[in-house]
């Protein structure tokens, strides 16, 4: 459909001059198909199958003494960076008396944001999700439970998990692939005075360990098939919820603000207005709610 004499002007155009910003698309490819690549990814791929089953493996079956250096032999980095911890990331002496976890609050790149934290804390956590395949809820090594959509429902639930526990949430609701922050939802803005926002990012260079049209549950193996895929996790400076702002007339919107600005400025990534339901109708032409998760 195109002349060739038209290809040959043909380059890469810088994202700062694309016509409209890339926030979201699909799509397990994260190279460009050439000759020369597609040939390289299909010999990779039959031993990055093999690959990722045995990292799965190894983070299920051993304890993190022993699975945090094997999977760094086998190619999977994580870079981790912590700020010098005050008063306002510790839990008060109150709170050490009703023994109330922590709340980490992340922006959301993968289905393994919470197990990728876990192993760089090298801590156990209860992860709040709002979509998760059955498969990837039976294999997750640590402890997951479902939000509602209820926010009555939700909000109780999550203040249990607290008692509980430590507790990591994702209030962007879905996966973004691209250097943006979709908007966040501000329930855990309400949930606890002891918040830590942690900014993550990650790197892969053959599979996007993200779909939105695809199966869900195989999310994790894309990602894991990559030669070398990485992590980068900041944990940044604690935020006060909302319990404690309230002498200043702050909103629970005024605190997943202030905490998505800070998870963006971190990471140089641009913060926006658009949801789940907006990803889900440019991607799949749904609102991303389904009955039956894949």
């Amino acid at each position: 459909m195109v002349r060739r004499v038209d290809k040959r002007s043909w380059q890469h155009l810088p994202r700062d001059r694309y016509p409209k910003p890339l926030i979201f698309h699909d799509g397990r490819l994260a190279l460009r198909p050439t000759p020369l690549a597609t040939l390289a990814l299909f010999m990779w791929v039959p031993f990055g199958f093999v690959l990722a089953l045995i990292r799965a493996a190894v983070a299920l079956s051993l304890p993190y003494s022993m699975s945090i250096p094997t999977l760094t032999f086998t190619g999977v980095k994580v870079a981790i960076s912590k700020p010098k911890l005050s008063s306002s990331v510790l839990p008060s002496s109150k709170e050490n008396e009703s023994k109330k976890g922590l709340l980490y609050v992340c922006n959301h790149r993968t289905l393994l944001d919470p197990l990728y934290l876990s192993f760089a804390l090298k801590k156990n956590f209860t992860a709040v999700t709002y979509s998760l395949s059955r498969l990837s809820e039976i294999l997750s090594p640590i402890r997951t439970v479902r939000l509602t959509r209820d926010r009555e429902q939700d909000a109780k639930m999550m203040e249990r998990l607290l008692n509980q526990g430590d507790l990591v949430v994702c209030p962007e609701g879905t996966t973004c692939r691209e250097p943006y922050l979709l908007r966040f939802s501000p329930l855990f803005a309400e949930m606890s005075d002891d918040i830590v926002p942690v900014a993550l990012d990650t790197h892969v260079s053959m599979f996007y360990g993200t779909t939105a049209g695809g199966l869900k549950c195989l999310d994790p193996l894309f990602f894991l098939m990559n030669p070398r895929p990485s992590y980068t996790i900041q944990l940044l400076d604690g935020v006060s919820g909302l319990s404690t702002c309230q002498d200043s007339d702050k909103s629970r919107f005024d605190v997943a603000n202030y905490v998505q600005s800070e998870i963006g400025k971190a990471l140089s990534f641009e913060c926006t207005k658009l949801t789940r339901r907006d990803k889900y109708l440019i991607l799949a032409g749904n609102e991303g709610i389904t009955c039956n998760q894949r």
